[in-house]
């Protein structure tokens, strides 16, 4: 079709296209892979969003047999694009994301109807789930990067060592988390910030989402900058155990990163992808800068600098 323009896409099996009819303008998602969660779960975390007067993409249109939806143009401009643009009001612009991230946390519906009208319940982010991730670490980047014969060593004392760090959180799994929430799925609508990407929500820990935020591997910020926003959401939270919050957000920034360099280094090998592998020395500079902060972490940091010291200090 004429009025379709092909847009960039992102780490998932999702194409997106704009579709163009005189002024008006919307975002055609295609999937035929992991159709269920890319179109269907899209949308539902997307009318929990909305429905909590949050800005996420209203659906138009869907046609799931032919694997698209039809859903509200948010435009090109993400607040990584205007970080780019413009490096002077940043905590300006991450003070109005924590005030977002707030309205997120207080969230109370877990299930919606979705298109199809089934109800669709958010998951909980459970142990396994977190586990899971962090072993893509293993299965992926650790498989290409290490010694075959010092693989089984190897995995059998990191899964120990995650099995234990995801034992030792101590916040409940009771807000919504929406898991990629960074600088590049907030974008700027009508001075409004509106979210994308949404997917992949679950309801779970509270340290989780801005772990996500401070902790990007997109956009390099100052470790002074860091603590302003950290901070600025404690200063903004009225019931929270500063020591809790603090032991889950270091724990769960370093399992996010791990799994971050397991899943970028799938992207590369499996999906051809490999725009991806630039961004994992950012990765292991975000682990190196969090994996002293804690003696929880001592067998994690003994064990990654016995076999990757040159990636955990030299990034």
């Amino acid at each position: 079709m004429r009025n379709l323009k092909k847009i960039k896409g992102d780490a998932s099996f999702r194409k997106f296209y704009r579709k163009k009819k005189g002024d008006f303008s919307s975002i055609i998602v295609f999937a035929k892979r992991e159709k269920y969660k890319n179109l269907i779960v899209y949308d539902a975390i997307n009318r929990i969003l909305n429905q909590n007067k949050i800005l996420a993409p209203c659906l138009f249109k869907e046609n799931y047999k032919k694997n698209y939806i039809e859903i509200q143009d948010f435009g090109n401009r993400t607040i990584f694009k205007i970080f780019e643009e413009n490096d002077k009001n940043k905590l300006n612009y991450y003070k109005k994301i924590i005030k977002l991230l707030n309205q997120i946390q207080s969230i109370k519906d877990k299930s919606v109807k979705n298109f199809q009208n089934k109800k669709y319940l958010i998951p909980n982010y459970t142990k396994k789930i977190l586990t899971d991730e962090s072993n893509l670490f293993c299965d992926w980047y650790v498989k290409n990067n290490l010694n075959k014969n010092q693989l089984p060593k190897f995995n059998k004392r990191f899964k120990k060592i995650i099995l234990k760090l995801s034992l030792s959180l101590k916040l409940k799994n009771n807000v919504f988390v929406h898991r990629d929430f960074h600088v590049s799925n907030l974008m700027i609508i009508n001075n409004q910030i509106g979210v994308i990407d949404s997917q992949d929500a679950l309801i779970g820990n509270r340290a989780y989402d801005l772990a996500s935020l401070i902790d990007d591997v997109r956009i390099q910020t100052s470790i002074k900058l860091k603590k302003k926003i950290y901070d600025y959401y404690i200063k903004e939270q009225k019931k929270l155990s500063k020591h809790k919050f603090k032991n889950d957000f270091e724990i769960l920034s370093i399992l996010r990163n791990l799994k971050i360099i397991g899943i970028f280094t799938r992207l590369a090998l499996r999906d051809g992808k490999k725009g991806y592998l630039k961004l994992i020395p950012k990765a292991w500079k975000l682990i190196n800068l969090r994996i002293n902060q804690n003696n929880l972490f001592k067998d994690l940091k003994d064990l990654l600098s016995e076999n990757f010291r040159k990636e955990l200090y030299e990034n």
